[in-house]
């Protein structure tokens, strides 16, 4: 019901056409606030329909209005329950939306396409340059009823420690996060080497979620692989593979990938049960991670896995988005656990 803008400007999506089940997408337009990342990442826009008039004191304008500024198609009409039952029959597929082409050259053209396995959109997308965070990162509160306030916040706590944070596709609001438990961030570019994320000494490293396929993404494995057991380290989505890879393991694709808010999660060690935000298309295989790596978190629907942590070293990560933009807040107490890591380190 709400989230598109944060769907649209999620770098994990790059390369890739999203429907949205929901019917009607656009009746709370588009504000700057709620981007996730400078510019959308989507190839397409597929929904059941548009809502030209939104109705929203932050919007600054329609959604339609938002996708031709950035040259992103968008098609209403769609029956995208029906699409989307489709696609968990048939698995994830390549797609053609297009003004132009007819049927029998839009199915060519689909077909031509590259598959997502073996692709490497995270240098698409990355930041070109490093640079620490400053922008707002209080908490929305609702408005202040008893004084009038038309908004007001929460304050944030004092830096508490400094984190370098890999930038494979990292969406805004897991910046405002690791402020909000106390993190003074610098983000890095995916090809920043362990030795220069060393030279920063920092306290920990942040590996964040992007698109593509993880193991087409060697380059970044081998130096993971150098940081490991020498700094705290905390993935996520994307990160959590990557460190699978770096541990010495594998990653597969999923038949239709992991989407949306509503995604159940249990936590091996405790019982609970979680439900979490996910985008991803794919997992890690269990059985090819090494005896000192514990898979602590699955999947409920399917039980591939959700969550690791290294036995010994500082270093653990989960598939799912804890930071929850859009989605539910059951996993955002992962930033105080990782706080709360470095903090042993540093005085054990």
């Amino acid at each position: 019901m709400t989230g598109y803008q944060e769907v649209i400007t999620d770098p994990s999506y790059r390369g890739q056409i999203v429907a949205m089940t929901y019917p009607q997408i656009g009746n709370y337009g588009i504000n700057p606030e709620d981007a996730e990342s400078a510019s959308p990442h989507i190839r397409a826009f597929v929904i059941g329909e548009l809502c030209e008039v939104p109705s929203n004191w932050r919007a600054t304008q329609p959604l339609a209005a938002y996708l031709a500024d950035h040259h992103i198609l968008g098609i209403e009409g769609i029956d995208t329950r029906a699409l989307t039952k489709h696609l968990r029959s048939r698995g994830a597929m390549r797609a053609c939306v297009s003004t132009e082409l007819d049927r029998e050259a839009a199915i060519a053209t689909a077909l031509a396409s590259p598959s997502m396995a073996g692709m490497d959109y995270v240098h698409e997308v990355s930041t070109p340059q490093a640079y620490h965070w400053e922008e707002e990162s209080r908490c929305w509160r609702l408005p202040n009823t008893s004084t009038g306030e038309l908004t007001r916040y929460a304050e944030l706590p004092p830096v508490r420690h400094r984190i370098v944070a890999y930038d494979f596709g990292l969406k805004f609001n897991i910046l405002r996060r690791l402020r909000q438990a106390g993190f003074a961030v610098e983000v890095v570019n995916s090809r920043c080497t362990a030795a220069e994320v060393l030279a920063k000494n920092p306290d920990g490293v942040f590996l964040s979620n992007g698109p593509g396929d993880p193991a087409a993404l060697g380059y970044i494995h081998q130096e993971i692989r150098q940081l490991l057991g020498r700094l705290p380290i905390f993935g996520i989505c994307l990160g959590n593979q990557i460190l699978a890879h770096a541990f010495g393991g594998t990653t597969f694709k999923l038949k239709f990938g992991h989407r949306g808010g509503n995604q159940p999660v249990k936590d091996l060690r405790t019982g609970r049960v979680a439900i979490t935000s996910q985008n991803h298309g794919f997992a890690v295989d269990p059985d090819s991670l090494p005896p000192e790596v514990e898979v602590t978190h699955i999947n409920l629907n399917d039980g591939t896995v959700e969550g690791m942590r290294h036995r010994e070293w500082p270093v653990f990560s989960v598939q799912y988005h804890p930071e929850a933009a859009p989605g539910p807040h059951d996993a955002s107490y992962f930033f105080k656990e990782f706080a709360e890591l470095i903090q042993s380190k540093i005085s054990p």
